[in-house]
């Protein structure tokens, strides 16, 4: 069982307009409504891959209800805490004309130090089960700077090998914990080093001698540069896909945690990972992927051995 950890779940709403154009009225004639968080979009994925999967976090109010109960209809397990404030909404606006998504993220509820010790006992209790814990996503108010430090620690003591997706002071106070794989994006990467974007190698290497064992950095369409304690490689797609790119980076989370949990090879587990990002970007909503493009492309991303020698065991 994969367990994945979404302490800022949400009710995602996205909407699809012919082209999105600043300071005038829009006419929308599609719009998607679903549970949401980066965790959750990682769940909805490995269970298309026909992967076990267990959906926890903090929900609450009558947004809360709404995650839980679009949760029942997909068919997820939910394991999910309920807190006394009100989960948050967010909002994405995808142009149909360049597949440009723009973002609109509500902070989440504050939550209590009553509520976060009950989380955490929760936590403990699910991740003894688990093969591999994704913690994704934002944090909510109330909660401490290294809360997802301590839940890695968590799982680092019952064993359980763990994928970090998040930024800023996160990503940051969590690496002294030692992730076994971080999957920083291009901005986040930036961000947590201070490296400028054009230095990726650099900015991946700073994230390994804080803490992080590997480290998979999403670079867009450019595909993935990953740097691990068995190498190093840069995974790119055969071919441009157009769509909305909001869900790519939980499609490549998913990817990963599967690999982990199988014990493949970094190099299979990189092609899966750009083939897997593709085929979500081709979906208009966060945590769906197309299958058949996922099988189309598995085979053809392109890998790049970057023979970089290994300083941070």
């Amino acid at each position: 069982m994969i367990l994945t950890v979404t302490l800022n779940a949400a009710l995602d709403v996205t909407y699809l307009v012919d082209r999105l154009r600043p300071h005038t009225s829009h006419r929308v004639d599609t719009t998607h409504r679903r549970a949401g968080g980066k965790g959750v979009n990682v769940s909805r994925v490995l269970a298309a891959l026909g992967r076990e999967t267990v959906v926890t976090g903090l929900v609450g109010g009558p947004t809360g209800d709404l995650l839980r109960a679009d949760l029942a209809t997909a068919g997820l397990r939910d394991e999910l805490l309920t807190v006394a404030g009100e989960s948050r909404r967010t909002l994405t606006v995808v142009s149909r004309e360049d597949g440009d998504a723009t973002v609109f993220n509500q902070p989440g509820p504050p939550v209590a130090p009553r509520e976060w010790a009950a989380f955490r006992a929760h936590f403990t209790r699910l991740a003894g089960h688990a093969e591999v814990v994704v913690l994704s996503g934002s944090v909510p108010p109330g909660l401490p700077a290294d809360v997802y430090g301590r839940l890695l620690s968590t799982a680092r003591a019952a064993g359980v090998p763990t994928v970090l997706d998040t930024g800023g002071t996160a990503l940051r106070a969590a690496l002294p914990a030692r992730p076994d794989v971080v999957k920083p994006n291009a901005a986040e990467l930036a961000a947590a080093t201070g490296t400028p974007a054009t230095d990726t190698a650099a900015a991946v290497d700073t994230l390994r001698a804080a803490g992080a064992r590997s480290v998979v950095a999403s670079l867009g369409p450019a595909g993935l540069r990953a740097h691990t304690p068995d190498g190093a490689w840069r995974a790119v797609p055969p071919e441009h896909l157009g769509g909305n790119p909001t869900g790519a980076g939980d499609a490549c989370v998913a990817a990963l945690a599967a690999g982990l949990a199988d014990g493949r090879p970094w190099p299979d587990v990189l092609r899966d990972a750009v083939a897997l990002s593709a085929a979500a970007v081709v979906c208009p909503v966060a945590g769906d992927v197309d299958t058949t493009t996922y099988r189309r492309l598995r085979t053809a991303v392109r890998l790049e051995d970057l023979h970089a020698p290994d300083t941070h065991r």
